[in-house]
């Protein structure tokens, strides 16, 4: 997984040597990295959904040979009181300095975030926010905080249109609407501009003042697959 994840980022991996122990793999990766002059070397050890006291073995072992700067739990936000408790164990066998938080693209995932924080009393980084690779971001309290109160966060909105939307298109479309132009090919490229920075649901939590539109649109069934039926129906 890892090599097919590093593949595709263009980041280098550690060649698999079969039946080799976290620890050895640990201290070849190290020295792989030295030999290879790398700033930057990134050790995952096993996934844990629960308390496992072999991997909790593990990974401290982990942690005793290669003494690293950062050591950072990834909690799925989703799983609730199990992710609670394996926070727990984690700091109280390695010197967590921080949680990045998956699947925080939904406002009820607030809780989690409380949560991981009030448990480990380390920051949290970074939070997930879909499942393609680029679908993660630094993590803001007040942005996050916002979102769940419906105050929106139109910081991270303005950020992600800019990441996402190249400038001459936009430039284009205004200047094509300013004459009073817009036609089915302008439409489906905002759809597909929409679909690229999170979707209905991520773009509604963002705006101010959208919490309750937010549940309308959930009460009625509408979702991102609007979106790719509109596009097909362009399309065709």
């Amino acid at each position: 997984q890892l090599a097919v994840l590093g593949t595709q980022t263009g980041v280098a991996t550690l060649p698999i040597v079969a039946g080799q122990q976290p620890v050895d793999i640990a201290r070849r990766a190290m020295e792989s990295a030295r030999l290879q002059a790398f700033d930057v070397l990134l050790l995952d050890t096993a996934g844990r959904l629960h308390v496992d006291e072999a991997l909790m073995a593990e990974m401290k072992a982990v942690a005793g040979v290669s003494a690293p700067t950062e050591v950072l739990l990834v909690v799925d936000s989703l799983t609730g009181q199990d992710a609670v408790n394996v926070a727990k164990s984690f700091t109280d066998e390695v010197p967590l300095t921080g949680v990045v938080l998956t699947r925080m693209d939904g406002d009820a995932r607030g809780g989690a975030a409380l949560s991981m924080r009030y448990v480990t009393g380390k920051p949290i980084k970074f939070a997930g926010t879909g499942e393609k690779l680029d679908a993660i971001e630094a993590f803001h309290p007040r942005r996050v905080a916002d979102r769940i109160l419906g105050m929106g966060d139109v910081v991270s909105l303005v950020e992600k249109a800019a990441a996402t939307i190249k400038e001459e298109e936009a430039e284009a479309l205004a200047r094509k609407m300013a004459k009073g132009q817009f036609d089915l090919d302008d439409l489906r490229m905002q759809l597909r501009q929409m679909q690229q920075m999170g979707g209905l649901g991520m773009l509604a939590g963002m705006m101010p003042g959208m919490k309750k539109a937010k549940a309308a649109m959930a009460a009625s069934g509408m979702d991102d697959k609007v979106l790719v039926h509109m596009d097909a129906i362009i399309g065709s």
